[in-house]
C-alpha cells in the first residue's frame, strides 16, 4: 500500500496525477484506515481520474460501477445466466429423465430434481458485476462508485450494507465475504445530497477548481508542447473565466481541451481574438458564451 502521505504523492505523480497535499493526505488516511472516500465536487475536476491514478500507483485492477437512476442490484451484484441453464438443461435431458425415471407422482419427481439443484445453481451460472467482481477478485482492487448520487436512494441503502461489511449474500449459494478489501472511491457531482449514513462511513474529499500555480502544473504535464508562456496565458484566462457569474465554469477537463485545440491552431499568443473564436471549447451554454464575450477585455490573455 502507501508508506506514507509523500509517497501516495510521488505514486499519484508517477500515474500523472498532480494534486494537492489534501488530497494525498486523504488517499492515505483512507487507505490506512480501510475507509471508502466519498470525492465530491463539479464536473470535471478529476474526480474519477483519482481513482484510476490510485489504481495506476498501485499496480490494482480498477473495478467501475457506472451509477444511474433505476440502477438495481442485479446490475450491481450479479445475474443468474439463465439462457446457460437452460442450455445446460437440454444437453443434460436424458440424466433428468433417468433421475425421475419410476417416480409415482409429480411431487416425488420434484423432490428428486430438487436435490440436483446444486448442479444449475453453481458459479458457473453466475455473470458477477462490478460489486461482486470486487468483493471476490484473488487480488485486492480499486472499486469506483461513479456518480453515485445519480443511483436511487434505496440502491444507496443497499450500497451501504456493501460498504459496512464487504459481504455479499447470494441465496442460492451463501454468503461471500471479500477476498480483499477493495480501495473504495465513491464519486458525486452532487446531482442529490447523500445520506448521512453513507457520509459517516466514508472519508469526505472535496476536489474543487485548482489553485492558478497547480493548474498551471496540470497542463504542462497534460499538454506536451505547450510553451511556459501560454500555459500561463490559458490558466489565468480561465482562472479570469470561473470568476464570472456562469452557469456552469469551465473545469480542468475544458481547461486542457482548450490547450490541446490552441497547440493544433498553432497559437503562440493568447488574443481576445483567440478567445472569441476557441470560446466553444470552454463554455457549454449560450448565456455562458455571451457573458464571456461581454467581458473579455477583463479576462487575463
Amino acid at each position: 500500500m502507501f508508506t506514507s502521505v509523500d509517497d501516495v504523492k510521488t505514486k499519484l505523480e508517477g500515474a500523472d496525477y498532480i494534486c494537492s497535499r489534501e488530497i494525498t493526505t486523504v488517499v492515505y488516511l483512507a487507505a490506512a484506515t480501510r475507509k471508502p472516500i466519498l470525492v465530491e465536487g463539479p464536473a470535471g475536476v478529476g474526480k474519477t481520474e483519482l481513482a484510476k491514478a490510485v489504481a495506476t500507483g498501485l499496480k490494482r485492477e480498477l473495478i467501475r460501477l457506472q451509477c444511474y437512476e433505476g440502477l438495481d442490484e442485479a446490475k450491481a451484484l450479479y445475474e443468474w445466466e439463465y439462457s446457460k441453464q437452460l442450455l445446460y438443461t437440454q444437453i443434460l435431458k436424458e440424466k433428468t429423465g433417468e433421475l425421475m425415471e419410476g417416480a409415482a407422482t409429480l411431487t416425488e419427481a420434484a423432490d428428486r430434481i430438487a436435490t440436483q439443484e446444486d448442479a444449475f445453481f453453481s458459479e458457473r451460472f453466475i455473470q458477477p458485476r462490478p460489486l461482486l467482481q470486487a468483493i471476490t477478485a484473488p487480488d485486492p482492487v480499486v472499486l469506483l462508485v461513479d456518480e453515485v448520487d445519480k443511483s436511487d436512494p434505496e440502491f444507496e441503502a443497499f450500497l451501504l450494507e456493501i460498504l459496512s461489511e464487504f459481504q455479499i449474500s447470494i441465496p442460492e449459494l451463501g454468503t461471500r465475504q471479500a477476498v480483499n478489501i477493495p480501495f473504495v472511491f465513491l464519486t458525486s457531482n452532487n446531482f442529490r445530497d447523500m445520506s448521512d449514513a453513507l457520509k459517516r462511513r466514508c472519508l469526505h474529499l472535496y476536489i474543487d477548481y485548482p489553485a492558478i500555480e497547480l493548474e498551471r502544473r496540470i497542463v504542462r504535464l497534460k499538454v506536451p508542447g505547450i510553451s511556459e508562456a501560454l500555459a500561463g496565458q490559458v490558466v489565468g484566462a480561465i482562472q479570469a473565466i470561473r470568476g464570472l457569474d456562469l452557469k456552469k465554469g469551465p473545469s480542468i477537463s475544458e481547461t486542457l481541451d482548450w490547450a490541446q485545440s490552441l497547440i493544433a491552431l498553432q497559437v503562440e499568443d493568447l488574443s481576445p481574438e483567440i478567445v472569441k473564436d476557441t470560446l466553444n471549447t470552454i463554455v457549454k451554454y449560450r448565456a455562458d458564451a455571451d457573458l464571456v464575450k461581454d467581458n473579455i477585455n477583463k479576462i487575463a490573455c
